[in-house]
């Protein structure tokens, strides 16, 4: 049997506990969890904790992201960054990872299937971009406690039909309620028809093993990767 690779998780909320639990499939163990009782300001990322921690997995707050890769890539450690709606920060982020020499992966959605569908919109609104009678819209529902609306998946959704050549106008909408692990639908409608691709998320678990298999990938290499770039 492989020798496991030490795996610190950042941010030990509902992810955190999934990717525990599946992190030996992967060959991971847990040997440093961080949460608001360890690291609240940023107090646990220290080099005795990270001794011989092969990659970080944060699924922590938007507002952490910055400081955690700050104080984790000067570690030399390499990182998964699975929290959503800290992009104002990319740049800092960026540079933090070109200054240490270390690798990171992030996505704003890490299912396998999440990623196939943002290829099928890009490819639906590349063969619509010229059919002006088709008007467009992007939609999303998730559990009430997310933090950001519209998700990082949505605008990733979006931008992949602009960066496509669907120039017109993409009406957006977000809910927030329940315990809904999240729904993202893209649809297009003209006078004649209407198309409609939706992916339903049936829990955390697509998430929690997508971020696992972007920390395997990791290790060894360099420089700021987003997810859909590393696979298929």
């Amino acid at each position: 049997m492989p020798e496991l690779r030490r795996l610190a998780i950042v941010g030990y909320g509902k992810m955190g506990r999934l990717i525990e639990q599946l992190a030996p499939a992967y060959s991971f163990e847990v040997a440093l969890k961080l949460d608001e009782f360890n690291n609240a300001n940023f107090e646990g990322i220290t080099a005795e904790n990270f001794r011989e921690i092969d990659v970080a997995i944060d699924f922590s707050i938007p507002s952490a992201v910055e400081r955690n890769v700050e104080g984790i890539a000067a570690l030399g450690v390499n990182i998964v960054v699975g929290t959503t709606g800290w992009l104002e920060h990319a740049d800092a982020v960026k540079a933090a990872v070109e200054k240490n020499g270390i690798g990171l992966v992030w996505s704003p959605n890490f299912s396998i299937g999440v990623n196939a569908f943002l290829r099928l919109v890009a490819e639906a609104a590349r063969l619509l971009a010229s059919e002006g009678e088709y008007g467009a819209w992007a939609w999303e529902i998730h559990h009430s406690t997310k933090k950001d609306a519209p998700s990082g998946t949505l605008l990733r959704l979006v931008d992949e039909m602009k960066k496509a050549g669907y120039a017109r106008t993409i009406d957006t909408g977000s809910n927030r309620a329940g315990a809904h692990p999240g729904t993202h639908e893209i649809g297009f409608d003209s006078a004649a028809d209407t198309i409609t691709l939706r992916h339903t998320a049936r829990s955390r678990e697509g998430f929690a093993r997508g971020a696992l298999k972007a920390a395997q990938w990791v290790v060894g290499k360099k420089g700021f990767h987003e997810f859909a770039n590393t696979w298929g």
